[in-house]
């Protein structure tokens, strides 16, 4: 395999949730290690099911790996490294400034931004100094560093002290603070991640049209930050082995796919991997991978899959009960959350035609920087308006407002750096945030239903909207209606119902759980999940694809665990859900 063959010291693993990183990860790095390499591997993902891949049992110092000599694995939480990080940040200040200025601080570094930075600091200590990993021949990191996080590490402005002065006011200024002390290290780290010689970024995706453009725009992201040498890796590649119906479109759907990649990802070298209807769970089935040995489906998995199918379907509540629910209010907010790649874009619009269809007055809107709610809904029922949060024009209204606020009061040398400071990534979240608000308020005299950003985004909304509303709060002025009500309508469930999406696989349900238990520490409760792509319901009598649905039959058992309220599930469907009737076809089964 050319990824293999041609590994540089790093490799970086990113790719929309749901495409496999994890999987395709733990592959290359086991057969570097089986070629003599002794390899590190770590993930950063806060849903990380590397332990479960690689069965073992992994901490946050490098594990030996069972049954794999020279690999060693560690696990990067998040969440862990982010409250250690802002407790180094907040404890000298403990005692020396009055405690409202210690709130305000802490409040900075409440957001997903001190996430992602805080764990760029635990494996920057790995790849920004050298000798911490001398004794390895190759890292592999599952979860690259985001385009987000190279812009924030690349801005002068965090090695200066107006940063630590915090004159801006801006919300980055708290994540920023923390980096004087480390220059050095995430400097070398930056270097590393942009030398092509040492770092190749590999992004993983299935042959599906979403998954590539997304792949697509992560490549023009990271290449403009400096991360060119790439690889595209595509997973999961279908040949129909019988006649079934199910599986010849499958095979000539990600034909289509990959006849259509985008130019960028057309131009990149390529590695690919079969489908394996069992998944890559295991060293034995990482070893008959790398092999290129088929899973040996039988056709006693189909009799399995039709005799364990019933009694889950009657466990789950039918597409048509689950819109008789939520067209029974008349008006209000929908929202549909979920990793990236699990079909929340097409639920949202599948649910907003319905309601239109039932006669309703709907709006469907994004706040997702990929929008592709527009592309699906090419022409909109009469009564459905299709409008989008636009990050860009957002940012570009709020930097002016800011700039002509504070320009009076500051030095030409302080302006410069505001300017600077406001081209930072996370100001364009509080720019979406205003936006969101507003949007929010309209579900007061109609149906908004309201696709999401991939959780990362989300969880920084949600994390500004609780911040924002304290600062509401502590000062009742100034505050637009719809900001001083935006928590109390999301938290409110004749007001909201939120939808979880996610696919019948390990890594999207198991991020969709986190995301549960998030939102419920926010005081947001989900209203109901819908799995998406589910072989198990699309009627297949192909043995491989039997396979995999026995496998899915878990994951849905999973989710109605894990749910309180209504749980629905989908097929998966031959057709691109693109327009109003391929869009209905997806709820119009189980």
């Amino acid at each position: 395999m050319l990824l293999i063959d041609q590994a540089p010291r790093y490799l970086f693993f990113t790719g929309k949730g749901g495409v496999g990183k994890t999987s395709i990860s733990c592959m290359v790095a086991t057969a570097l290690a089986r070629r003599g390499k002794k390899v590190l591997l770590i993930s950063t993902d806060p849903a990380s099911n590397l332990d479960e891949v690689l069965e073992t049992e992994l901490s946050g110092a490098p594990t030996p790996v069972v049954g794999c000599p020279g690999l060693l694995a560690m696990n990067i939480d998040p969440e862990e490294a982010a409250a250690a990080y802002r407790e180094r940040m907040v404890a000298p200040y403990r005692g020396v400034l009055p405690d409202e200025a210690v709130q305000k601080i802490e409040e900075q570094l409440s957001g997903a931004c001190t996430v992602e930075i805080a764990a760029f600091n635990e494996f920057s200590q790995v790849i920004g100094q050298p000798t911490t990993v001398a004794d390895y021949h190759h890292v592999v990191l599952d979860t690259a560093p985001t385009g987000h996080t190279l812009r924030l590490l690349s801005l002068p402005a965090a090695w200066n002290d107006f940063v630590l002065e915090n004159k801006s006011g801006s919300s980055c200024l708290g994540p920023l603070a923390g980096l004087k002390k480390q220059r050095l290290i995430y400097e070398g780290a930056v270097a590393s991640l942009t030398d092509p010689a040492l770092t190749l970024l590999v992004l993983v995706s299935r042959p599906e049209l979403f998954a590539l453009e997304e792949a697509a725009r992560a490549a023009t992201e990271l290449a403009g930050q400096g991360m060119k040498n790439q690889h595209l890796f595509i997973n999961g590649l279908f040949q129909a082995a019988s006649d079934d119906p199910v599986a010849k479109a499958l095979e000539a759907k990600a034909e289509q796919a990959l006849a259509n990649l985008p130019p960028i990802l057309a131009r990149l070298p390529r590695s690919s991997m079969a489908f394996r209807p069992h998944g890559l769970v295991g060293m034995g089935a990482i070893d008959r991978a790398l092999a290129e040995t088929p899973d040996q489906a039988q056709q006693g998995e189909i009799r399995e899959l039709a005799t364990d199918l019933q009694p889950i379907i009657s466990r789950l509540t039918p597409w048509p009960e689950i819109m008789a629910q939520l067209a029974a209010p008349g008006k209000g907010l929908i929202m549909t959350m979920g990793k990236g790649g699990v079909g929340k874009t097409a639920t949202a619009a599948a649910i907003a035609v319905e309601l239109a269809r039932r006669g309703h007055r709907v709006c469907l809107s994004t706040t997702d920087p990929a929008a592709h709610v527009a592309a699906m809904l090419p022409e909109a029922p009469t009564n459905l308006t299709v409008s989008r949060i636009d990050p860009k024009a957002e940012t570009r209204a709020y930097t002016a407002q800011v700039l002509a606020d504070r320009e009076a009061e500051l030095s030409p040398e302080d302006l410069e750096l505001l300017r600077e400071e406001l081209r930072s990534p996370c100001i364009e979240e509080i720019a979406v945030f205003q936006a969101f608000a507003r949007e929010v308020a309209s579900a007061r005299e109609q149906f908004l239903v309201l696709d999401t950003a991939p959780t990362g985004h989300t969880l920084l909304l949600l994390d500004a909207t609780e911040s924002y509303h304290r600062e509401v709060a502590k000062n009742n002025t100034g505050a637009s209606e719809a900001v001083k009500e935006l928590l109390p309508r999301l938290r409110d469930p004749q007001y909201t119902k939120l939808l979880l999406v996610t696919l019948p696989e390990a890594t999207p349900v198991h991020e969709a759980a986190s995301l549960q238990e998030d939102l419920r520490r926010a005081g947001i409760e989900p209203w109901g999940w819908a799995i998406n792509q589910c072989f198990s319901l699309s009627g297949t009598r192909d043995p491989q694809l039997a396979a995999r649905g026995v496998m899915e039959l878990g994951f849905i058992k999973e989710v109605l665990q894990l749910c309180s309220g209504p749980v629905a599930a989908s097929p998966w469907l031959a057709t691109e859900l693109k327009g109003d009737e391929p869009l209905r076809r997806l709820l119009s089964t189980i």
